[in-house]
């Protein structure tokens, strides 16, 4: 079964606790703080597999986690880092933030590797936490969490030029012409239910691939039919044949045909619509009434394309069209489907500064990354961590935030998962 388009939810390593503890031997009369770091929590990586060619695996399985992070402990032994988690995808997929549509990745060269989601950071042991003026800390950090994320994976097929046109005008049997693709060819609407692609060569020895893509009709770029799984394998090609049916057989005017696909490329995208496409009259062996033929002819001197008359079925006109298209491809440029600035990677960092404070029902609610990360290595229990946590709070501005926001002795305050009473 061919698949192109999934959603599936992918979370990074969690990162390991560090260990709050102290040197115990024999003739060490007050061993000082050794606990170890916690490991890091495993990455997420995408990488391109040659061998898969659909997202078939990820119909059933949607779920996937890095390892975590293991704890640390005594005397500073740090904790195992997380097992990286590398999830193999087809070359030409493309994937995206679920929630804001923006990209995050495009997997469009062999053997290419991304990072998408970090692993949570490994929490220091009290060993880190030592001075001059508190030698025997009792608290150490807790790891960070993982991110999760939901992803859409969309498999847009890598060819330099796709097929355009209706159902039944004769794309399938072009490609198995000029290829040697085996695309399930018949004499009914929709026989191409899937992509197929196909790789022509040159007698000069160029090559290049060609996409015959499933028949589009009014609506696809809301859907109808067989919609955007028709549209989203055109987006990468530099190139666009636009076969017409002008025999006549099928009853359908070209000239219409060529107009309503046209405009369903333009609601879909203004770049899709703007590709170089060159017109190709097929079935001009099986021609009932020249009319077709001469209204094709027409629309092709209004719209300034190129036209090639052909027989798909009888090779006539097929190979000076594939010269001519070999030529072409020499002068149009590769681009990319998403712009570079636009593309997204989620980063643990981000965040740590970030925090927020709101008042509900008198209470004042800290809140943030930066807020939990703190409180993670807090022992609420030890007179010196709670000076620490103090300390920190006034450094990070917190706490003249909170007086500006009219906190008095009494108070209640909650600290991520904590709560607390405000004393000056």
């Amino acid at each position: 079964m061919f698949t192109d388009y999934t959603k599936i939810i992918v979370k990074s390593g969690d990162g390991g606790n560090g260990a709050a503890t102290f040197r115990r031997e024999k003739y060490v009369a007050a061993g000082g703080p050794d606990g170890g770091d916690g490991g890091n929590g495993g990455n997420v990586y995408f990488q391109v597999d040659k061998d898969k060619n659909t997202l078939i695996d990820f119909r059933y399985n949607r779920k996937f986690k890095a390892s975590n992070g293991e704890n640390g402990s005594g005397a500073k032994c740090n904790g195992k880092y997380g097992e990286d988690l590398y999830i193999k995808v087809p070359i030409g997929t493309v994937i995206k933030d679920a929630k804001t549509g923006k990209v995050v990745a495009d997997l469009s060269t062999p053997e290419q590797v991304e990072l998408v989601l970090k692993g949570g950071r490994g929490g220091r042991g009290n060993s880190h936490f030592a001075t001059a003026t508190r030698q025997a800390p009792r608290f150490c950090e807790d790891g960070e969490k993982g991110e999760e994320k939901e992803l859409i994976l969309e498999l847009k097929l890598l060819a330099d030029v796709g097929l355009l046109g209706f159902p039944n005008v004769g794309k399938s049997t072009f490609l198995a012409t000029v290829t040697d693709a085996k695309p399930k060819i018949a004499n009914y609407h929709f026989t191409t239910i899937i992509p197929n692609l196909g790789v022509v060569k040159t007698k000069n020895g160029d090559g290049f691939v060609i996409a015959d893509i499933p028949g589009i009709i009014e609506g696809a770029s809301e859907g109808v039919g067989l919609g955007i799984q028709f549209l989203r394998h055109v987006e990468r090609t530099r190139l666009l044949l636009h076969f017409l049916d002008v025999s006549g057989i099928e009853g359908r005017n070209p000239v219409e045909d060529f107009y309503a696909i046209n405009k369903e490329l333009k609601k879909y995208s203004e770049k899709l619509a703007s590709r170089k496409q060159v017109i190709v009259a097929n079935k001009i062996d099986a021609i009932q009434d020249e009319t077709y033929l001469k209204e094709v002819e027409q629309l092709a001197k209004k719209e300034n394309l190129e036209l090639f008359k052909i027989s798909a079925a009888t090779k006539e006109g097929v190979p000076e069209l594939i010269d001519r298209v070999s030529n072409m491809l020499k002068e149009l440029p590769r681009e990319e489907l998403f712009d570079v600035e636009d593309k997204i990677v989620y980063t643990l960092e981000d965040k740590d500064a970030e925090w927020d404070i709101r008042i509900e029902k008198g209470v004042f609610i800290v809140s943030g990354r930066a807020v939990e990360r703190l409180m993670g290595r807090i022992n609420i229990e030890d007179n010196e961590s709670m000076y620490y946590l103090q300390k920190c709070l006034k450094n990070m501005g917190i706490e003249d935030r909170l007086k500006e926001m009219g906190v008095a002795e009494g108070d209640t305050v909650i600290l991520a998962d904590w709560e607390l009473e405000w004393y000056n």
